[in-house]
């Protein structure tokens, strides 16, 4: 029953907008021409057809306020002694659109506060980068600075010092001021002399 009701509601608008743009508040009527159906915003001939809608008189008065002819709808109310409804539905509108107003201003509000809040973060963002790469450049300086200190500094080449830290099983290697190891040395003693006893050997001669 709902889907049906909700159908007919449908077809009533695309009825609607059929005949004319602002047809929200005309009378719609279901007539039968040539035998075509043929919707009408004026009664069928000869009385016969059906009526779909009826506007109302406050369809009416809303519809000239929202198209912005509010003399026409001044004059429709007083034609029809209803200018105490042209009133309520003046006042409704103006609710209507000092609600609208309210709700876009609060939208540009929320707005502004966003685009506030993003250029901040993308402020800070910005000054995060920067000390990021800042200290990196700052380390390289100090790495360069101490590379130079230390290209700066003399080289020294001791070469005694280089020869004379050979391990001890080396003998080490002579100095330069001639200098041999061992010349400190006590001299050996002298070789002992070597017997050689003599034999005697035929014809009464001795080999020693």
């Amino acid at each position: 029953m709902n889907s049906q009701r909700h159908a007919k509601r449908l077809c009533l608008a695309a009825i609607l907008l059929a005949i004319s743009g602002v047809a929200s508040a005309q009378d719609i009527y279901k007539c039968s021409k040539a035998g075509q159906v043929v919707y009408t915003d004026r009664p069928c001939a000869g009385g016969k057809g059906e009526l779909l809608h009826q506007a109302d008189d406050t369809e009416i008065i809303d519809q000239y306020l929202d198209l912005g002819q509010d003399d026409a709808a001044k004059r429709y109310a007083v034609s029809h002694n209803i200018t105490s409804l042209y009133k309520q539905r003046l006042d409704a509108r103006k609710q209507r659109m000092e609600a609208k107003a309210q709700q876009q201003a609060e939208q540009d509000a929320a707005d502004r506060l966003q685009e506030q809040a993003d250029r901040r973060q993308a402020q800070i963002d910005a000054a995060t980068a920067r000390g990021r790469l800042q200290g990196e450049n700052d380390a390289l300086r100090q790495q360069n600075a101490l590379y130079q200190q230390q290209l700066a500094q003399p080289v020294y080449n001791d070469a005694g010092a280089y020869y004379n830290a050979a391990p001890g099983y080396w003998g080490g290697f002579p100095p330069h001021d001639g200098h041999h190891p061992g010349d400190d040395k006590p001299p050996r003693p002298p070789a002992p002399p070597v017997f050689h006893p003599c034999v005697p050997v035929a014809g009464g001669t001795v080999k020693c």
